[in-house]
C-alpha cells in the first residue's frame, strides 16, 4: 500500500525558550517569517539547559496564534499515560487544537531513564503499551489498564482533547521495530538522523506494517527533525554546525554532521531538502545548529533564502 501523504510542504523549527520574553520574540518572529510550526524537545537531564516541553509549548501558544505547536519528541515511556494524557488534553484545549504530539523512546541518554527510575531496556515496551491507552484517554473514553507497567481503574478525562480523536500522535525512531509500531499505531513519523534514502525505506516499512495490520490510513504525516545551518558556502556552514553539535552531544560529531545535516549555501540546503521531499517528507522541522544569538538570523535566512527555492 501507499501511505496517503499531504501535498503541502510545511516548515517548522525547534526552539528552547527560557522566559516569557523568549516565547514572545520567538513566536512573533516565526509568524512574521511565515513558518508553519514550532516544536520543543524533551529531556529530564541533558548537557544543555532545557525546560519541560509541554510548559514551553503552553507559553508559546499564547503568542503563536497562527502556528501549530508540537513535541519532537516527548519521552512517553518516562510518564504514566493518565498523567501524560491529562497534560496533553489540557494543552490541546488551551492552544485551540493546534497541538501535534510527537513521542519517542530516546535512549541515547540513559540518564533520563536513570533519573526517573525507569529501566532503559523497557522503553520500547512501555511506549507500545502506553499509546493505545493514551489515545483512548485523549478521546474522553472510559479507559482502564491491567498492564504491569501502569495498572489503573476505569478513568475518564473531562474534558477530552480539543481535536476530535485527540491531537495527531507522531512517533520517532528508525529501527525496524519502531517503524513497524508506527505502521500499527501512529498518525505520523518524525524521524531523526536518517538520510533521504533511509527516509524513503522507512516509509515503505511503515506502509507494509500498516497493511499487514489491516489498518486503513486516511492520512499519514511525514516529518523530519533536520540539523541545518545556512552560510555563504559549505565549509563555513560545516565548521559552525559541527562545533555546535559536538559540544551539544559531548562527542566528535563531524561524521554525522556531514552525513545527516542540511548545511551550506541556500542552494546547498534547498538541494538537500528536495531530496527529503522526493523521499516523502512533508513537514521539515529545522534544528538550527547555532548559538542562541545566531538563531534569529538563521531562521530569517531559511525563510527568505532557502524556502523560495523549494
Amino acid at each position: 500500500m501507499q501511505l496517503p501523504l499531504d501535498e503541502k510542504f510545511r516548515m517548522g523549527f525547534m526552539t528552547g525558550i527560557g522566559s516569557r520574553q523568549d516565547a514572545r520574540e520567538v513566536a512573533e518572529r516565526a509568524q512574521e517569517l511565515g513558518y508553519d510550526s514550532i516544536f520543543t524537545g524533551d529531556h529530564m537531564v541533558f548537557t544543555l539547559p532545557i525546560l519541560d516541553p509541554l510548559l514551553q509549548l503552553a507559553m508559546l501558544s499564547c503568542y503563536a496564534e497562527d502556528l501549530q505547536i508540537g513535541t519532537a519528541v516527548y519521552l512517553l515511556p518516562l510518564r504514566h499515560p493518565v498523567l501524560a494524557a491529562k497534560q496533553v488534553a489540557s494543552l490541546d484545549r488551551l492552544c485551540e487544537g493546534r497541538l501535534i504530539f510527537g513521542v519517542g523512546v530516546g535512549g541515547e541518554f540513559a540518564s533520563d531513564y536513570e533519573a526517573c527510575s525507569v529501566p532503559v531496556g523497557e522503553r520500547g515496551a512501555r511506549l507500545e503499551a502506553a499509546l493505545p491507552l493514551l489515545r483512548s484517554l485523549l478521546r474522553g473514553e472510559p479507559t482502564r489498564s491491567d498492564h504491569a507497567f501502569f495498572p489503573f481503574p476505569e478513568t475518564q478525562l473531562i474534558p477530552p482533547a480539543k481535536q476530535p480523536g485527540g491531537p495527531p500522535i507522531w512517533c520517532g525512531g528508525r529501527s525496524d521495530r519502531a517503524l513497524e509500531r508506527m505502521g500499527r499505531l501512529a498518525d505520523g513519523w518524525v524521524s531523526y538522523v536518517v538520510t533521504p534514502e533511509q527516509y524513503a525505506q522507512g516509509l515503505s516499512k511503515i506502509a507494509a506494517a500498516a497493511e499487514a495490520a489491516g489498518r486503513e490510513v486516511e492520512r499519514f504525516d511525514t516529518a523530519h527533525l533536520l540539523f541545518a545551518r545556512v552560510a555563504d558556502d559549505y565549509e563555513t556552514a560545516f565548521e559552525s554546525a559541527n562545533a555546535h553539535l559536538s559540544q551539544r552531544y559531548a562527542m566528535d560529531f563531524s561524521r554525522a554532521t556531514r552525513r545527516y545535516a542540511a548545511i551550506g549555501s541556500p542552494a546547498d540546503v534547498a538541494e538537500r531538502l528536495h531530496a527529503y521531499r522526493e523521499a516523502g517528507l512533508r513537514h521539515v522541522i529545522l534544528d538550527c545548529v547555532a548559538e542562541a544569538d545566531e538563531r534569529p538570523e538563521q531562521l530569517q535566512r531559511f525563510a527568505e533564502e532557502v524556502r523560495p527555492l523549494l
